[in-house]
């Protein structure tokens, strides 16, 4: 009855479960990749993503001040500190007040942009589609006036033929006429 026993089993240990060789990186190429080695020993288990870091406010001022130093004579060597952290803090909250300010002012000026552009371009497709509908309506018009004439004209053909012509015509209206030409003005 003897007890197997795995070399690297330590007390404390689950015993099934192998001890890893540490390994130390030397460089940061080398420290992601054991960290995305580790990761990949179990793809099961929900990688850590840390949240955002929070952004920093200023304490907010006291309501009551219980410390009120006046001008008079007689103060203390180290009221002078005091009164140091005080204005050193309250620079910190004006100044973040005003780096806020300008961030909400930067923010509303960029959304007002980006609606200035989205109403330019739709204009500016209003405007293309109008031309696109002109011409399309242009294209009917020269069609039955073109069909008018050629009725006028065909009404002693055969009906075979004017079929053929009409096969023709339907190809030539369906391949579009290209959008611009180039190296006309």
């Amino acid at each position: 009855m003897a007890v197997i026993k795995e070399k690297d089993a330590r007390p404390g240990k689950p015993p099934g479960k192998e001890s890893q060789p540490l390994i130390i990186a030397k460089t940061p190429a080398e420290e992601q990749r054991l960290k995305l080695e580790r990761l990949m020993r179990n793809p099961d288990k929900p990688a850590p993503i840390p949240d955002r870091p929070k952004e920093w406010n200023p304490r907010a001022p006291p309501e009551f001040v219980r410390d009120v130093m006046g001008s008079s004579a007689g103060a203390g060597s180290g009221e002078f500190h005091v009164y140091r952290h005080l204005r050193r803090r309250e620079y910190q909250r004006q100044d973040f007040m005003d780096k806020m300010t300008e961030k909400q002012k930067m923010d509303l000026d960029y959304l007002d942009k980006v609606s200035d552009n989205q109403q330019a371009a739709d204009e500016r497709t209003a405007k293309r589609r109008k031309k696109r509908e002109k011409l399309k309506q242009k294209k009917l018009m020269a069609k039955k006036n073109k069909q008018d004439a050629n009725k006028g004209e065909d009404s002693d053909k055969s009906s075979s033929s004017s079929d053929e012509d009409d096969q023709e015509r339907e190809a030539e209206d369906d391949a579009e006429a290209p959008s611009f030409v180039m190296g006309k003005r």
